[in-house]
């Protein structure tokens, strides 16, 4: 978990918080606010949550196909209840240096989940819809 965080989400995230900054500037705060969740929600978490899913099984000698196929969707939709909100906060309150040690914070929560859910897979993870 330390050396996926450490070598692959925290430069990856860095880099990708500063192409929103650069990129998505839209006529007002809200509707840029609004678009940065858009982009996060649907280019980097759907990417992300593929990439460590792999990660993970290829550091434990198993089959990512069959890991993706089965956890996949679950982890993605549990990402979607909770995170737009968050990056919401995140983006509209918290300046660029802070945002990722923002999602650093709130990733330990998150990354128990994950956890969870590719070592026990979503049939025993409760209350993901």
């Amino acid at each position: 978990m330390a050396l996926y965080g450490g070598a692959v989400f925290g430069p990856l995230a860095t880099k990708w918080f500063q192409v929103l900054q650069r990129r998505i500037n839209l006529p007002s705060a809200q509707r840029t606010v609004i678009g940065r969740v858009a982009a996060d929600q649907l280019l980097f978490a759907p990417t992300m949550i593929g990439v460590f899913l792999s990660s993970m099984s290829v550091l434990e000698g198993g089959s990512p196909s069959e890991k993706l196929e089965r956890s996949y969707w679950p982890a993605l939709k549990a990402n979607w209840t909770v995170w737009p909100f968050l990056q919401l906060v995140n983006f509209a309150l918290v300046p660029l240096q802070f945002r990722v040690l923002t999602v650093n914070v709130l990733n330990i929560g998150w990354n128990c989940f994950l956890s969870l859910l590719n070592n026990v897979g979503p049939q025993d993870v409760p209350v993901v819809a």
